[in-house]
């Protein structure tokens, strides 16, 4: 997204810039003397060195907000979540660009979204309830998933959703059997193109031999693409596809994209019918250490649009309406999570351990992926040399690990606070009761301000779901 940093931030001057920044050195530990440049890398555009050793985010200084709402804590930069939808828009003035709720979805977060102009990506009743109740259009949400129950579909319908990604066969009956002729619901078909994408193997849906979709090869997706057009009450809108999670080329969209434009070659050669739609989806990937690639926003629209183009003239067809579907791209660097020291544990082969009051409960993608993060000393100076530590859940599992070898102050204590960016997805909506440990609560920042977004869960929360003994 580099080269779309200049664009958007000469045209909303005030505000965050639409990506994270160039990559720059990882600050050293502990001191607070390091500048604004060199944060960089994962954390978001208006995160600066405070007073007091602090770091601010969003105008707000994270000890001073854990302070404030306790630990641990999600800092939800509002600024960033803004620039970086509108740099979608702006890069992709001609497509719909949806925001994927399941990276992470509140209200305020559907407020973002929609005065942004986005529409949004549900895959679950509880996305699809919580969105409509926020005052989300629903003629601007699509629906999809590989399971959805008769209740969903029946929701989707009778909020009036706008599209809904049929995904397997028994969902065409399923959703044929709810609609009239008269009152059409418009469907797009998943598509599996089989290319392989993401940064590791249970994320990658763009290949054969998952859950997702109908495979282009061995002719599942033809046949489900018939059996739509021969239901009167489904409107068959476009191809969708999703190729996996946290892509840094766009290689994999133009490959893929090419064997689509292909695919409604044949559905018009085949039903005379000319598909007005196509989705991507989204997966485009972030920085979570300085040193990583993050996906080029603006590479990407120039490159897909111009082959979409060429691909589509190729075959003779018009161009159909682009959607792409970002969710990590534009909540995950907004956010950052702040946890309270509990202990910290040397052994006798001098490695140590560093045990914070989250872990796996809230943040369960280094467990389940190996995901790596940066993470920062806030709210105190330290003078220290740097020793290296992994920083540690609460939790009773040895793999609740949630930064391996990190670089941090030889003298850490109980008490210290630390901070890890790129905190904004899919951690908080992956997060479990493990251990019956609530999870935290979300605070959002603006210039200088904090508010409360989610409150942090309680014991007695667990407990009122109990309804027996």
């Amino acid at each position: 997204m580099t080269q779309l940093i200049a664009r958007s931030a000469a045209s909303a001057p005030g505000r965050a810039a639409a990506s994270a920044p160039a990559p720059a050195p990882a600050p050293a530990p502990g001191p607070a003397s390091a500048s604004a440049a060199a944060l960089g890398g994962p954390w978001p555009a208006s995160a600066r060195p405070g007073p007091g050793a602090d770091l601010l985010v969003g105008g707000v200084g994270l000890a001073e907000a854990a302070e404030r709402f306790g630990t641990p804590l999600y800092v939800l930069d509002e600024g960033e979540v803004r620039s970086r939808a509108r740099a979608y828009r702006q890069a992709l003035p001609h497509a719909e660009v949806l925001y994927a709720a399941k990276a992470f979805l509140c209200s305020a977060m559907a407020d973002w979204v929609v005065e942004e102009g986005l529409g949004l990506d549900v895959c679950s009743s509880g996305e699809l309830w919580l969105a409509v109740s926020a005052g989300f259009p629903a003629q601007r949400i699509l629906l999809h998933g590989n399971a959805k129950s008769p209740a969903e579909l029946r929701l989707a319908r009778r909020l009036r959703v706008g599209r809904i990604v049929i995904d397997g066969p028994a969902e065409i009956a399923r959703l044929a059997a709810l609609v009239a002729a008269d009152t059409p619901q418009k469907v797009l078909v998943r598509v599996v193109p089989g290319i392989a994408a993401g940064h590791h193997a249970a994320v990658r849906t763009g290949v054969g031999g998952q859950k997702f979709g109908f495979p282009i090869e061995g002719g599942d997706a033809a046949d489900a693409i018939a059996r739509v057009l021969d239901q009167p009450g489904l409107e068959l809108a476009g191809l969708h596809c999703h190729l996996g999670s946290q892509i840094t080329e766009v290689e994999p969209y133009l490959r893929a994209l090419d064997v689509l434009v292909r695919l409604l070659a044949q559905v018009r050669e085949r039903h005379g019918v000319e598909l007005p739609e196509l989705d991507l989806g989204g997966g485009h990937g972030i920085k979570y250490l300085p040193s990583d690639a993050e996906f080029d926003l603006a590479e990407f629209a120039v490159r897909l649009t111009d082959r979409l183009a060429v691909r589509c003239a190729e075959a003779g067809l018009e161009v159909p309406h682009l959607i792409v579907e970002p969710g990590r791209a534009i909540a995950g660097p907004a956010g950052v999570a702040v946890y309270r020291v509990l202990s910290v544990k040397h052994g006798a082969d001098g490695h140590c351990f560093a045990a914070v009051d989250g872990g796996m409960s809230d943040n369960p993608r280094p467990a389940l992926y190996g995901s790596q993060y940066s993470v920062r000393l806030v709210g105190r100076r330290s003078d220290a040399g740097a020793m290296r530590a992994d920083v540690v859940g609460r939790h009773c599992e040895a793999g609740d690990v949630l930064v391996r070898d990190a670089a941090l102050p030889a003298d850490l204590r109980p008490g210290d606070l630390l901070a890890v960016p790129a905190a904004g997805a899919y951690q908080l909506s992956m997060a479990s009761g493990y251990n019956l440990v609530g999870r935290p609560a979300v605070a959002a920042v603006r210039d200088g301000r904090a508010r409360l977004l989610i409150r942090r869960e309680t014991v007695e929360d667990f407990r009122l779901r109990e309804v027996g003994r």
